[in-house]
């Protein structure tokens, strides 16, 4: 995270227009301020670069050392030699201005410790579970996940000796006891969820997975609970708060909320931050400085964005329930009371989301029919943009998951996935009103 400067700018020997005297400010009046306000400034002086008022787009690859010493001393920190990290700017694979304010940022949603950027989510699962595994490890999941991540594990680091078990997203607490016994004969690098799941919106008990791992490993075994908040974070979910160690972000979603960059971000303890950092540094998936000034735009109106979404999804969502051609919709706001699903929900969420699943009445090509009469939503994968999106999972995302366990997960051939935007609702309701007559 970006460091304290003294009030010329100096940061340990490194001089940067981005190091900040004034810009921590955290409350004023005695009064905490929200995540909303510090995303105007927090981690940023203007004074230092100019007077700009938003960050300058810092396009270098590399940054001069007021001695050798300093410079010493910044590889030191950045190859693990001395404890504690870089203390200055050495070199783009390893850390930049923009980065390093969108770092700041990033972790006050949720009131990490540290926060990390990468060139996209899978750039950053990908790098979070290198840092971890070892060949003969198993990886505990949920399941389904998005079906990169299920590649990533199942196909790319299986080919390196890493094995995995997995439990359905809505598991019991005796189901996810059953699956971390499996696994305890042997060494488990991580418990990786992903809740809602992709594409059925199907959220994991966060609680029951953090009590169920502390009751089946000892103390100095237990693997982190690392989780894929996208479909809800970083507003209607914090899943720190509920036992999860570590929390991933597709930052292309609602953090970047414009469909015009990708990112990824992981938020968590200092623990748990710093060996992934390291191997970012490694391997270079550290996000580009222009698509992390983009994002400290998009953070600006996060709230604002999410907010506006969720109000239409519910809206939308209440049209579509009753609907003749719709057989079910999975969405967070219509859980049945006294279920599991709503039990999770009422105890980890916050707000229902604008992300749903769609199941209409047929198969494939009432499915096709719906989204190639849309005139309004776009008929593109992604979610958590400005406009509203819709998919067909099966055949796009979700492509490459084998039929049988697709069919286990519950992708059918009918289900479409729609993440809502901030258009006017009603205008929505009309456009998939139309286009489930054309089904």
């Amino acid at each position: 995270m970006a460091r304290e400067t003294n009030e010329k700018g100096s940061d340990s020997g490194n001089t940067t227009p981005r190091r900040r005297a004034k810009a921590d400010i955290r409350e004023v009046g005695g009064r905490r301020l929200q995540p909303s306000t510090l995303m105007m400034g927090h981690g940023y002086d203007p004074m230092l670069s100019e007077g700009a008022l938003k960050p300058p787009i810092f396009l270098t690859s590399t940054f001069v050392f007021e001695s050798a010493a300093a410079g010493k001393r910044h590889f030191e920190g950045v190859t693990g030699k001395r404890p504690g990290g870089a203390e200055g700017l050495v070199y783009s694979r390893f850390n930049g201005p923009n980065q390093e304010i969108l770092e700041d940022r990033l972790g006050i949603w949720e009131d990490a410790e540290e926060a990390l950027s990468f060139s996209s989510g899978m750039s950053a699962i990908a790098t979070v579970m290198l840092a971890s595994v070892r060949p003969g490890d198993t990886i505990i999941h949920s399941s389904p996940l998005y079906a990169a991540t299920e590649t990533l594990i199942g196909k790319i680091l299986g080919r390196f000796g890493v094995h995995w078990l997995d439990f359905p997203a809505g598991a019991t607490r005796a189901e996810i006891d059953a699956v971390m016994m499996r696994a305890a004969s042997g060494r488990v690098a991580m418990i990786y969820l992903e809740s809602p799941a992709n594409p059925t919106n199907a959220l994991v008990d966060v609680e029951a997975v953090r009590a169920s791992r502390d009751a089946t490993f000892p103390a100095e075994a237990r693997p982190p609970i690392i989780i894929d908040n996208t479909f809800l974070g970083p507003l209607w979910q914090k899943p720190l708060i509920h036992g999860a160690d570590m929390v991933i972000y597709s930052l292309t979603k609602y953090a970047g909320g414009h469909s015009d960059l990708v990112a990824g971000g992981a938020v968590g303890s200092k623990a748990v931050i710093d060996p992934v950092r390291a191997m970012r540094n490694t391997i270079g998936t550290i996000l580009d400085p222009h698509s992390a000034w983009m994002l400290l735009r998009s953070l600006e109106t996060l709230e604002l964005r999410m907010t506006r979404a969720g109000e239409n999804a519910a809206k939308v969502c209440a049209w579509l329930r009753d609907h003749p051609k719709v057989e079910r919709l999975n969405y967070l706001g219509f859980l049945d009371e006294g279920s599991r699903q709503a039990d999770i929900f009422n105890r980890h969420c916050t707000g229902a989301g604008s992300t749903f699943s769609l199941y209409l009445k047929g198969g494939e090509r009432e499915a096709f029919a719906f989204l190639d009469a849309l005139k309004i939503a776009k008929l593109a994968v992604s979610l958590g943009g400005t406009e509203t999106l819709a998919s067909h999972p099966a055949a796009m995302t979700h492509l490459s998951v084998p039929d049988a366990r697709k069919a286990a997960l519950d992708i059918g051939d009918n289900l479409v996935r729609i993440s809502i935007g901030v258009e006017d609702a009603g205008d929505l309701i009309a456009d998939f009103e139309q286009a489930l007559d054309m089904v």
